[in-house]
């Protein structure tokens, strides 16, 4: 019996964007010790290949959102959903390879496309919510947001206490 080779795909892509190296369908047949036409039979175009990099963080970051809130964020409020990105944003543990869906000029706007579509549903706030409730969410999600790519991004990302501090800070911004 044959063994999938997608997740030594991804893990392969992973680990160039990773060590600051394009991803290639050529770099990674090669890193995972297969021909270019054996990695399209999985992935046909590189556009491909990047979605499913997309899909793959998104992946991880759904199930430690889901974690943090308890429940999907379809049975949600919008305070709670932000609430819990905002927890997970700030809790560490981001690197490179949560960047992906701005890793190749050339496809960003259809990874970007991705990213947003899969964060919608714990991001987006009610056309119905008071402005005023609505720009607390915004402030506190950019924020968060924040947080999260100063640390995948290596640019002075914030200290443990930082990020505590910064969590309590976003909370009260929530409540108000």
């Amino acid at each position: 019996m044959r063994t999938d080779p997608r997740p030594a795909i991804l893990t392969a892509a992973f680990t160039q964007l990773d060590e600051g190296r394009a991803v290639s369908l050529d770099s990674v047949a090669r890193s995972v010790g297969l021909t270019k036409p054996g990695v399209m039979y999985h992935f046909p175009t590189k556009e491909a290949l990047m979605l499913a990099l997309v899909d793959s963080v998104l992946d991880r970051w759904e199930e430690a959102l889901i974690a943090r809130l308890g429940s999907s964020p379809t049975e949600a409020v919008a305070s709670a959903r932000i609430g819990a990105y905002l927890d997970w944003s700030l809790s560490g543990g981001f690197d490179e390879t949560d960047l992906v869906a701005m890793s190749d000029p050339k496809l960003r706007r259809s990874l970007t496309r991705r990213w947003a579509e899969r964060l919608a549903p714990w991001l987006i706030v009610p056309d119905d919510v008071d402005p005023a409730e609505r720009t607390r969410l915004l402030a506190a999600r950019l924020l968060a947001d924040g947080g999260w790519l100063a640390e995948a991004a290596s640019f002075y990302p914030p200290t443990p206490d930082e990020r505590a501090q910064l969590r309590v800070f976003a909370h009260n911004l929530l409540k108000d």
